[in-house]
């Protein structure tokens, strides 16, 4: 019987489209939505200390860094894209995860050195997104109370079967280079909250990039890395009850990104909170809340989404950006939790740290059929002083989740004030214009991906 491993290579190397216009149009959402991120984390101290980092090696230049106006080998370039496009933690979810952020920086760098069409670049989009999903559906527990970050474990993996199909690899060298990726793969939830949570979608990238070049050149791996007992499903799951066995007959058939899609983030803080900030700005513009008046906020989320949450009393905006405390605060005190909020002053002030304490988290059990990671539900009761409850009820999706989804001119909305945002802390830069979107919202129509930058 053939295997897993076998049967991911296979689809790589030779991936059909049940409906490829539709699944290409959810791939383009995804490239506008993390060249805009990545715009405007474009001067976040994490990627300045991730340009340092490549400024010694700069040879070969293979693909563009657009916000420094910089060509760096395509695994650096990857890396740095990756990096940027999640620092604000403003980026799209799926599986879990921000695929995205790992899967269009991979892109960009290595198609970018190839010449591929952009419709070529979305195709590669959709092939990874769909082996992120098969690996990601065959488990049934939740990865982040294990303590794995799926962006990065999942990423790598995805990414390179993404790059893979550029280089139209045979299946003996996709699936070398998927196994490769396999064992490149990592990424901590103990590092949610510092600038290391960036660096994992950024890596997963470049490895993507670096464990396809290693198969080209021969490096050889396991034939079945990902059923094996000691291989990748196993070793990252939390009570080893995934399916390593099952055949993946349905894989390019029924398409799962058609099935789950893209969530677009309003907030540029962890997606576990979204649904909360939705609840507690719904009813604080309602009844006009003023935080004075709050005595007391219970929030109902689940375990994986309070294990994320962690910082009940954040210090820095890093902190804050996974703290459900200020989330609520934020919501109250500005009524809106956007780039302004997620900041060293506003984290600090009086009104903001006076209603830390005033929240309190429930756990609920009942999971999301949909993403495991997060709760069916999310709930918010604001009480007052004066004794009156304000109750959200059950809040099934966040505003801009795929099921909720963001109109064309919120996304584009969305696009450039990232843009902007970006070019007010570093000027202009080469690209970041609104023509920009123009080219992207096109993309399969791009002959090269080249010219996408300008």
């Amino acid at each position: 019987m053939i295997g897993l491993t076998q049967e991911l290579a296979a689809y790589v190397a030779h991936p059909a489209f049940d409906d490829e216009e539709a699944a290409c149009d959810v791939a383009r959402t995804g490239f506008i939505d993390t060249i805009a991120t990545m715009m405007a984390g474009c001067d976040e101290p994490v990627v300045r200390i991730m340009l340092a980092h490549v400024g010694s090696n700069q040879s070969p230049a293979e693909a563009p860094v657009p916000f420094a106006g910089i060509m760096l080998p395509a695994a650096q370039a990857a890396c740095v894209n990756g990096v940027a496009a999640h620092a604000l933690d403003y980026d799209d979810v799926a599986l879990s995860a921000h695929t995205s952020t790992v899967l269009v920086p991979a892109i960009l760098a290595e198609g970018h050195l190839l010449d591929v069409s952009g419709l070529e670049a979305l195709r590669a989009y959709v092939v990874g997104y769909e082996v992120w999903a098969e690996l990601f559906s065959r488990e049934p527990d939740q990865y982040h109370l294990k303590g794995w970050h799926p962006t990065g474990v999942f990423g790598t993996v995805a990414a390179a079967a993404s790059i893979a199909y550029l280089h139209r690899l045979p299946e003996a060298q996709a699936r070398q280079a998927l196994a490769i990726a396999a064992s490149m793969a990592s990424g901590l939830v103990a590092n949610f909250g510092t600038m290391t949570k960036p660096l994992h979608a950024g890596r997963a990238a470049a490895c993507a990039i670096e464990a396809v070049r290693l198969s080209m050149l021969g490096l050889s791996s396991a034939s079945d890395v990902f059923e094996h007992p000691a291989g990748y499903l196993n070793a990252l799951s939390p009570a080893g009850r995934v399916d390593r066995t099952r055949p993946a007959a349905g894989l390019g058939k029924t398409l799962r990104i058609m099935e789950t899609g893209l969530s677009i983030k309003r907030y540029p803080v962890c997606y576990s909170g979204h649904r909360v900030i939705d609840g507690v700005l719904t009813i604080a513009e309602r009844e006009n809340l003023q935080p004075a008046q709050v005595g007391g906020v219970r929030v109902t989320i689940g375990a994986a989404q309070a294990s994320m949450l962690r910082n009940h009393r954040p210090q820095t905006a890093l902190e804050a950006k996974f703290s459900v405390e200020f989330a609520v605060a934020a919501a109250l005190v500005a009524r809106q939790v956007g780039l302004a909020q997620l900041s060293a002053n506003f984290v600090a002030r009086d009104d903001v740290r006076g209603l830390l304490d005033k929240v309190t988290v429930d756990i609920t059990e009942r999971p999301c059929p949909i993403d495991p990671a997060f709760s069916y539900a999310d709930r918010v009761v604001i009480d007052l002083i004066d004794g009156r409850s304000f109750d959200s009820g059950d809040i099934r999706f966040a505003l801009g989740n795929a099921k909720l989804p963001l109109n064309a001119a919120d996304l584009r909305q969305k696009f450039m004030d990232c843009i902007a945002a970006g070019a007010s802390t570093t000027g202009a830069r080469p690209g970041a214009d609104a023509g920009l979107y123009g080219r992207i919202a096109q993309l399969q129509r791009l002959a090269s991906l080249r010219q996408l930058f300008g």
